[in-house]
């Protein structure tokens, strides 16, 4: 159970991204999984969540799309503006955070991830209650290398100190709207000191220098990048279904 005093909270659901992994003739967020679009699915559980309202971030050539046939044919009422995202990840994140006038909490998501639960989103916000920054994670099962440019290994990290990092990653409003309009200040600068952010706790940690704590996420919760992805989502909705039935 989440607190029983809800703070007002809002998600940004992202789905401006090309896909090209996929191979496939329209963005990964599209396509269908059981008969329904993947962005579909996140939306859902959002809106069946405690959350109060979505801001849906997709590319500008998307929007009708994204207006007539997921929220409306599926009437999703919490998405309250679709936007259009921007170059990198981070600009279309801060397009949406641009669209949230206040709030206490902030989750945003990957439309790519359809098996979003209500479990993940409380257990997201029970742990930003009390930390202000969670990132989604599970533990990583096989060990990590790492290499250098000729593939030569240099080290073996500790498994146990190993995350895999998903979304939501949940932050105190203030916390990542002050993140986020710092990253933007200083893009060039990072640009030329080689920092890429490729994610949100990473915008936080490296703007702010603020902590970033762990909530649980799920082996389920995995992001459809590949086509291979989409042959595990398949048989997953499917036991996930017979699982309910």
């Amino acid at each position: 159970m989440v607190s029983t005093r809800m703070n007002r909270s809002v998600a940004i659901v992202l789905a401006a991204g090309k896909g090209k992994r996929m191979n496939a003739d329209r963005p990964k967020q599209y396509l269908l999984l059981d008969g329904k679009p993947i962005l579909y699915y996140s939306l859902k559980t959002i809106e069946e969540s405690f959350i109060e309202r979505m801001i849906l971030v997709t590319s500008e050539d998307d929007i009708e799309y994204c207006k007539k046939e997921i929220v409306e044919k599926y009437g999703l009422q919490k998405v309250t503006a679709i936007v259009a995202g921007g170059k990198e990840r981070y600009h279309s994140v801060w397009n949406g955070i641009c669209q949230v006038e206040d709030c206490d909490y902030l989750f945003i998501h990957d439309g790519a991830r359809p098996f979003l639960t209500q479990e993940i989103l409380n257990d997201a916000y029970r742990c930003v209650e009390k930390y202000d920054a969670c990132v989604a994670a599970v533990p990583v099962k096989d060990t990590i290398k790492q290499v250098d440019d000729s593939g030569r290994v240099t080290h073996t990290p500790k498994r146990d100190e190993l995350y895999q990092m998903q979304t939501p990653q949940t932050f105190r409003f203030s916390l990542i709207k002050d993140a986020y309009e710092g990253l933007i200040r200083q893009e060039e600068e990072l640009k030329e000191k080689g920092i890429t952010i490729t994610d949100d706790a990473m915008a936080v940690e490296t703007i702010t220098s603020h902590d970033v704590r762990i909530s649980e996420g799920a082996y389920t919760n995995i992001k459809i990048t590949t086509p291979e992805d989409l042959w595990i989502a398949e048989s997953l909705i499917k036991n996930i279904g017979e699982d309910k039935g």
